[in-house]
C-alpha cells in the first residue's frame, strides 16, 4: 500500500507538498522526502512528533539517538509508517533544524494501492514557494507568572548604587582609566 500525505509548512502562505511512500517505509525515509519536496541540504537533524487530531505534539521521535546509553532510544529508522500512522491516527508533527525550527503538520491524506512501474517515495503537486528564511512560531510565556519572581520588584535604584564607578575604582587598586 501507499500512503499519501499532505505535508504543510506552519506558515501564514500557503506552502504545501503532497508526497506517496510506501507504507513499509520508516519515518526516516519519509524525513528525507520531506526535506527533498521543500529543497533542504539535509545537513540539519530534524524529529517527528506524534500528534492527535488537535496537532497536540506528543513523544518525540528524533532522526538520531540522542539517549545516554546508545540504542536505548529508538529512531526514525526504526519505524515503520505503518506502525505510527493509520486511518485512526493520520496527524503528526515534524520539525526540521532546531535553530530556525521549520515547522510542518504532516497528514496521511489516503491509502492506495502502489502503481506499477511507480518508484516511491514520489513528489505528487507542490505548491508554494519556501520562504528565505524559516516563519515564526507564536510561541510565548503567559505574561502573568513574573519569571525573575521578586527580583525585579526589589531590585531597586539603592541596590544599583553598588554598580557604580566609585565601587569598581576600590576594588584592587584599579580605576576604569586604566584597564591594560
Amino acid at each position: 500500500m501507499v500512503y499519501k500525505f499532505r505535508v504543510i509548512l506552519d506558515a501564514e502562505e500557503d506552502v504545501f507538498r503532497d508526497i506517496a511512500i510506501l507504507e513499509e517505509d520508516t519515518l526516516e525515509d519519509l524525513h528525507n522526502a520531506i526535506i527533498n519536496a521543500f529543497g533542504f541540504d539535509g545537513l540539519e537533524p530534524g524529529s517527528f512528533y506524534t500528534s492527535d487530531d488537535e496537532w497536540s505534539q506528543g513523544d518525540e521521535i528524533p532522526l538520531f539517538d540522542t539517549g545516554d546509553t546508545p540504542g536505548e532510544q529508538k529512531t526514525m529508522a526504526d519505524y515503520p509508517l505503518n506502525a505510527i500512522l493509520n486511518e485512526d491516527a493520520t496527524k503528526i508533527i515534524y520539525v526540521y533544524d532546531f535553530l530556525n525550527m521549520w515547522t510542518f503538520f504532516v497528514e496521511l491524506a489516503a491509502i492506495e494501492e502502489s502503481e506499477s512501474g511507480a518508484t516511491y517515495p514520489d513528489l505528487l503537486f507542490a505548491h508554494g514557494e519556501m520562504p528565505a528564511s524559516a516563519p515564526e512560531n507564536a510561541f510565548s510565556a503567559d505574561m502573568d507568572d513574573d519569571i525573575y519572581g521578586e527580583f525585579d520588584d526589589d531590585y531597586d535604584e539603592e541596590d544599583m548604587d553598588m554598580f557604580n564607578d566609585e565601587g569598581f575604582e576600590d576594588i584592587g587598586g584599579y580605576d576604569d582609566h586604566n584597564w591594560n
